[in-house]
């Protein structure tokens, strides 16, 4: 993989998404008026770069770009080989994800990149089952783990900002989300490779739009493609990647711990803009999720959530809820209403495979 400062730039032209910058070094060093800034990103919009100006975050940088190369290879692979590892009719979301083998829209769309799953649990040996993994995979195996762990230390930091914010108890947040608790975390590889011109003007996406289904996301990027819709408008505006940074955004499930009080915001996964579009388009997140037996409901003794009464809200664990979102648009898998409001039956991805190992 070409390195960032080798790929055509971004292209200067095209108006982006004005997130906010935060600082990594000063949220460790417990900056009052930077940590007030975060809680207003995560009530108004919920993304923001994360600058990884400390050694912690540096370490997580350098652990990242190294992992760019792993993913590049990872997808050498191929595809054939890769579906040995699509785990999704063993009720699975770790593992491969084919090109075509999600469901964007209710008239059958199917998406536009590979993905490849690792759980958090299986690289820290966790997990009682790992899920089998490919070799090249096992060979990075002190990479990945850094990478979890640093990726893992920073959200930390950010949930107990939240919790000196709502005004909960030191560690609520954080207690949630243990590193050795089982749960839904892991790391994610995604390719998405360059598209005809007229793709995109057919309403075609790499990934269609969402929320994030578990509490922050970190993702990596070093091209455009992210893109995301400001509340109140209408226009979709790209983000534009930041060397050194990180762009992180909350999900559902903070939402629910905040009984509405913190936003998801809706986002989605396009080309790259100019020419950047000739380039295949990789990217490497890290997903924190609650632990899997934890209820996702409002969280009780603060004074800031909003009050819960009259909340008929399903209580759901977070396991569960993991796997209604996260199979929600599988093809293959899903065959009812995803989320109580689109029905994907019948949607065929070519070559998708149902095999088990």
């Amino acid at each position: 993989m070409a390195e960032q400062s080798l790929l055509p730039p971004f292209p200067p032209d095209i108006q982006t998404a004005p997130l906010v910058k935060l600082s990594l070094s000063k949220l460790l060093a417990h900056d009052d008026e930077e940590s007030g800034r975060f809680f207003e990103v995560c009530r108004n919009l919920g993304f923001f770069y994360l600058a990884l100006d400390s050694p912690s975050g540096l370490t997580l940088a350098d652990a990242a770009s190294r992992l760019f190369h792993v993913g590049e290879q990872l997808f050498l692979s191929g595809a054939e080989e890769l579906t040995r590892y699509d785990f999704k009719d063993q009720g699975s979301y770790m593992g491969y994800k084919g090109f075509g083998g999600s469901v964007l829209s209710k008239d059958g769309m199917l998406d536009a990149n590979e993905f490849y799953n690792i759980a958090k649990d299986d690289v820290l040996g966790s997990s009682v089952d790992a899920w089998p993994q490919p070799a090249m995979m096992m060979h990075h195996a002190d990479l990945l783990r850094s990478f979890v762990i640093g990726s893992h230390d920073i959200a930390t930091v950010l949930l107990n900002h939240l919790d000196t914010h709502l005004q909960l108890p030191p560690g609520t947040m954080a207690g949630l989300h243990r590193i050795k608790g089982l749960s839904g975390d892991h790391v994610r590889f995604t390719k998405a490779p360059p598209q005809r011109p007229d793709f995109y003007t057919a309403g075609r996406l790499h990934m269609g739009e969402h929320t994030d289904f578990g509490s922050i996301t970190i993702l990596f990027n070093q091209l455009g493609g992210l893109q995301v819709l400001l509340p109140g408008d209408s226009t979709w505006q790209y983000v534009r990647p930041i060397a050194g940074h990180a762009i992180v955004n909350l999900g559902d499930a903070l939402v629910k711990f905040s009984h509405g009080l913190l936003r998801s915001n809706l986002h989605r996964l396009v080309g790259p803009p100019g020419g950047q579009a000739e380039r295949t388009r990789y990217s490497l997140v890290y997903f924190t999720r609650p632990e899997d037996e934890v209820l996702l409901r409002r969280l009780e003794g603060s004074a800031v959530i909003p009050p819960g009464e009259g909340n008929t809200e399903e209580a759901i664990t977070a396991k569960e809820w993991i796997k209604r979102r996260g199979h929600a648009r599988r093809v293959g898998i899903f065959k009812g209403e995803d989320e109580g409001n689109v029905t994907f039956k019948g949607a065929v991805a070519p070559g998708t495979s149902k095999s088990r190992l």
